[in-house]
């Protein structure tokens, strides 16, 4: 990807510290990949498996985490509707903010986009404070620019203060 179409991707954010019905989180997050073409979004680059510790509550399951680039011509709130549904059809039951979960997908980016809201905030408000997600991202796109600060996946990876101790799984993991 050349420098102006990444900074045009969709990212999306994947995680899951629950078993669903398709089997463990990697199994999970596997699933939410596949279904990504159903709606739309169709995956260009993809991360590596990532694991965290669940945070705000560490006696929670570790999560494993991912970041998605993806196309598509879908506007951010019809992105965002799609993740919901796939959510939904991976057990996705919303209850207390930070609870854990089956399945997590968080709309992080739309090219450039800043939608200020309600129900949708562009780019995501606290993704470049997270190194599950700062870190995948750096992963695949390291040159990737922050729609508002301008900096990098890789500089906001190397600062992120929330899930410092996350880290790629070995792909044998």
């Amino acid at each position: 990807m050349n420098q102006n179409s990444l900074d045009d991707a969709v990212v999306i954010a994947l995680g899951g510290n629950l078993p669903s019905l398709h089997g463990g989180p990697r199994e999970t997050l596997a699933s939410a990949l596949r279904c990504l073409p159903g709606e739309g979004l169709e995956p260009v680059s993809i991360s590596g498996w990532w694991r965290s510790t669940a945070w705000p509550d560490s006696d929670a399951p570790e999560y494993i985490n991912a970041v998605a680039l993806v196309e598509t011509a879908l506007g951010p709130a019809e992105v965002l509707a799609a993740l919901h549904r796939i959510e939904d059809r991976h057990g996705r039951i919303r209850s207390a903010l930070n609870a854990p979960r089956t399945l997590d997908l968080d709309l992080i980016a739309h090219g450039r986009a800043v939608w200020p809201g309600p129900g949708l905030v562009l780019p995501h408000p606290r993704a470049a404070e997270r190194l599950f997600v700062m870190g995948p991202l750096a992963e695949i796109a390291p040159d990737w620019h922050h729609p508002v600060t301008g900096r990098t996946a890789r500089e906001l990876a190397a600062e992120a203060g929330v899930g410092r101790d996350s880290r790629p799984l070995s792909p044998a993991a």
